[in-house]
């Protein structure tokens, strides 16, 4: 018997008790358990199952009074689920966790079919520990649940909430620093702490990050709260749940192959920090300068953190610092070394100019606690102000939930229920969709502000409709898809000149799509900055003037700024 389906089998055993914490539930339904006085009715009756169990309730749906597994279909699961949020936000209590099972076609059996969760992004889940597959068997048979929930509202969060992207040449220490960051814990000198940001299999097995992952800490009054297990969701959640502030970390990949990664993790992501890591053992490589010219073109204040000095002598470590500091001198930026200067100066002076230098080791720990202090006391910079809106970085589909868009809210604020508008599809339309659920790093939250980076549970659309640079607006909106837009470009780098037609891919917020090229004057070359028109290759996005974008092709790369949008015909 699986561990998973043991908890379904105990909570079957234990059936519905008069002074018990346990509740079955055939189905829940809007229009027959919210209607009249029945809505305070079970309110009161989960209320009363909450004092029971200490706090804690376990609600299993899908199953007869006598505890028969009955199964309901997807659509019915995922409103019993909606309904029981609402009957626990009226006893002030709220969803913690939910897992699902497949009903087979023998009674009293269950399909095995839970998926681990830990291999998700953080962001990656909108309404507790559900699974993401289910077997065509269960499809057809329905589904069985068990809902836990707990005592106390769901989580308000912070308006200080950093989000901070990492940038570095592979094997740097990127994701090792995070981790040591995150938990506290020095490294092993084998990249033990790193090992809690990979996503695949493949990436732990070769040490190497290939796509973005997530990370969260944060600060109370006595210091950094740090994550006690980053492999279990509970414990990502409880750093959420009680940390004052909260940082949150988008870890980008530094392998040259996976650079379009790296700079939709940083150009598609809102941003209050960069963290530029460079090996004290290897110094600044091509790709640190492939890296560093992303942050400069998302104007981004960023911090460089030299890693690794535990490797190398302290004649290196001083080599590194003063080869780092030509370097951003030679793109006309301000270094400033921390060490020297203190932690009150970066403070005062870091900005879009002044890039403050830290030297550390996760092994040894060292300079952690500075950057501890930095990232609990520098401002956020994003603002909250405007409408909602959210790009699309990921989609998935939950069962017994539906599709989930992930991302960053880019700006405003969104709550469970809110009407929203998904799009553009790729002729153009965008589709009515309703906001069942929000979750943020394993934790459920009530709403959403500029600068989390969250999973939407979506109602009105299926999974496989939704795509990578999609955006979703309120209802109200009135959107105009963009096919063609006027744009003032830089060329970084290109072996000769870029002339109508030139075909890079574009990187605009989560966007990256092929787009070809027509300069003002006929050409560009490496150097200069002029005007363009640009228009997207295959279908229509949401852009506006004033937006930062990315190109490249092979090695040639630029940056531009949006100047003048055309709607699609």
């Amino acid at each position: 018997m699986s561990r998973d389906r043991a908890l379904l089998d105990r909570a079957l055993e234990r059936g519905e008790q008069d002074g018990g914490s346990v509740e079955f539930k055939e189905r829940l339904l809007r229009n027959v358990h919210l209607e009249g006085g029945r809505r305070e009715s079970l309110a009161a009756q989960l209320r009363h199952r909450l004092l029971s169990g200490n706090g804690e309730a376990t609600y299993v749906v899908g199953v007869t009074d006598d505890g028969g597994l009955a199964g309901i279909d997807h659509d019915t699961f995922s409103e019993s689920m909606d309904v029981l949020s609402l009957l626990a936000e009226e006893a002030d209590a709220h969803i913690d966790d939910v897992q699902t099972w497949g009903i087979g076609s023998e009674a009293g059996t269950a399909s095995d079919s839970q998926v681990a969760r830990d291999s998700e992004s953080p962001s990656d889940h909108a309404s507790g520990s559900v699974t993401r597959k289910q077997t065509a068997n269960s499809r057809d048979d329905g589904l069985v649940g068990v809902a836990q929930v707990r005592d106390g509202s769901i989580l308000e969060t912070d308006d200080e909430h950093l989000v901070v992207g990492t940038a570095g040449h592979v094997d740097h220490g990127k994701s090792t620093l995070v981790g040591s960051l995150v938990t506290g814990t020095a490294d092993d000198g084998d990249g033990a702490t790193r090992a809690y940001l990979d996503v695949q299999p493949h990436e732990v097995e070769r040490g190497l990050s290939a796509d973005l992952s997530y990370a969260v800490y944060g600060f109370d009054d006595d210091g950094p709260v740090h994550v006690r297990n980053p492999d279990r969701k509970a414990d990502r959640a409880k750093v959420v749940e009680e940390a004052d502030r909260l940082v949150s970390f988008v870890d980008t990949v530094g392998h040259e192959p996976w650079l379009r990664t790296t700079i939709r993790g940083l150009v598609g992501q809102k941003l209050d920090y960069g963290l530029l890591v460079v090996a004290a053992d290897d110094g600044p490589t091509q790709t640190t300068r492939e890296h560093l010219g992303v942050l400069l073109a998302t104007e981004l204040p960023t911090i460089v953190a030299i890693t690794k000095t535990d490797a190398v002598s302290e004649e290196r470590v001083e080599e590194v610092e003063r080869e780092v500091e030509r370097l951003l001198r030679d793109v006309d930026k301000s270094p400033l070394r921390v060490a020297r200067h203190g932690v009150d100066a970066a403070m005062e002076e870091i900005n879009e100019r002044v890039v403050p230098i830290v030297t550390t080791s996760a092994i040894t720990m060292d300079g952690l606690d500075i950057l501890d202090e930095l990232f609990d006391r520098l401002p956020k910079t994003s603002q909250d102000a405007g409408e909602f809106r959210m790009y699309v970085d990921r989609s998935y589909s939950v069962t017994g939930v539906g599709a989930v868009a992930s991302g960053t809210v880019m700006s405003g604020e969104v709550e469970a229920g809110d009407e929203l508008l998904l799009g553009p599809m790729p002729d153009g339309r965008f589709q009515e969709v309703e906001v069942r659920s929000i979750e943020m790093h394993y934790h459920r939250v009530d709403q959403a502000r500029a600068g989390r980076i969250v999973g939407i549970a979506l109602k009105g659309v299926k999974e496989s409709a939704i795509e990578r640079g999609m955006v979703l607006l309120p209802r109200e909106a009135d959107p105009d898809p963009v096919r063609e837009f006027e744009a003032e470009v830089m060329v970084l780098n290109h072996p000769t000149r870029i002339g109508d037609g030139y075909e890079p891919v574009v990187h605009l917020e989560t966007i990256g799509e092929a787009a070809s090229f027509s300069p003002e004057n006929g050409r560009l070359l490496p150097g200069d900055t002029g005007e363009a028109t640009v228009r997207f290759k295959f279908r229509p996005y949401l852009i506006e003037e004033g937006q930062k974008f990315v190109f490249r092709e092979g090695r040639s790369k630029g940056v531009g700024t949006v100047t003048d949008v055309r709607p699609a015909d």
